[in-house]
């Protein structure tokens, strides 16, 4: 029998606002030991030297962070024109240069190619496993690959600002596994003049945002006190883009027991992916059918 981690069994969300220069799971560490969480997990991996909203989940809200990593992000992103780098971003090499400079009005013009439903091919490096080893692995040893494009839905893509003729603000709203460095890749590809981020911000992911988010040096500040308790936010905030269905405490039973449970209200259609509650906290997620909630995820009361 495995050994049972240590800590509280505290569950929620903790929206923090990700300073650059640290990693994804460093942060995660970070509210775990702050919080004497037992259990956490982030929805949406940021490069380390990206900045804003990375949710943090503890406890049984780990069991929505799916929820989160698929809904909509916000991102808003400075690019360097007339360079590429092997990373796609600033931490890289630069290996190959243009004196070409695109007008604001060519900008433009060219990012209408880059919305809706498209293919993206991830950076070399990247988190995208290749056999079984991740791809930035094999870029450190200086392997070129050929990765296979993906798809990406981009619902806006707009030039925010123009600081200088180098230089380019962008801001994007996208679905599930977007790589912003790919896409300041391709439009430099796509203008004749190259181009890498400098800069990468998450404003906002699904129903979380980067404003109302706490700084990690306020996580440090706080650690252990009732204080950053009351940052914490509820599991059921990260089933926000699933239909509600409240049950009777018989019907909370049944679920919790990974029974089909009988729901009251529902705004859900048959066949539908919903989340069941009884007095406003989640019970279980699963597929509605005709008045019952068939449970796929159960939540410890």
């Amino acid at each position: 029998m495995g050994r049972r981690r240590k800590g509280r069994d505290i569950s929620g969300w903790l929206v923090v606002d990700k300073p650059a220069g640290i990693t994804s799971t460093a942060v995660v560490n970070k509210v775990r030991w702050a919080l004497g969480a037992r259990k956490a997990g982030h929805a949406g991996t940021l490069d380390p030297q990206a900045t804003g909203v990375l949710a943090v989940a503890l406890g049984e809200a780990t069991k929505t962070v799916p929820y989160i990593t698929d809904a909509m992000k916000a991102y808003r992103f400075t690019i360097r024109l007339g360079q590429a780098t092997n990373t796609d971003d600033a931490e890289g090499e630069v290996i190959a240069t243009s004196d070409t400079r695109p007008s604001d009005a060519d900008i433009a013009a060219a990012l209408p190619a880059f919305t809706g439903d498209i293919m993206q091919v991830p950076p070399q490096f990247s988190a995208v496993k290749i056999d079984g080893e991740r791809a930035y692995k094999r870029a450190r040893s200086g392997e070129d690959m050929e990765l296979a494009a993906r798809a990406l839905y981009v619902e806006e893509l707009t030039l925010a600002a123009r600081p200088d003729p180098d230089h380019a603000v962008l801001e994007m709203i996208c679905g599930k596994g977007g790589y912003v460095r790919a896409i300041a890749r391709d439009l430099g590809t796509a203008l004749g003049c190259q181009a890498h981020v400098t800069e990468l911000r998450r404003v906002w992911s699904g129903p979380f945002e980067a404003e109302d988010g706490i700084s990690l040096d306020k996580v440090e500040e706080l650690a252990g006190t009732p204080e950053l308790d009351a940052w914490l936010r509820p599991l059921e905030d990260g089933l926000a883009d699933l239909p509600e269905l409240r049950c009777t405490a018989e019907g909370a039973a049944r679920l919790r027991n990974g029974n089909p449970g009988m729901v009251l209200t529902s705004d859900a259609e048959y066949g539908d992916e919903a989340w069941a509650s009884e007095g406003g906290r989640a019970v279980a997620v699963g597929i509605y059918r005709a008045g019952e909630l068939h449970p796929s995820r159960v939540f410890l009361p």
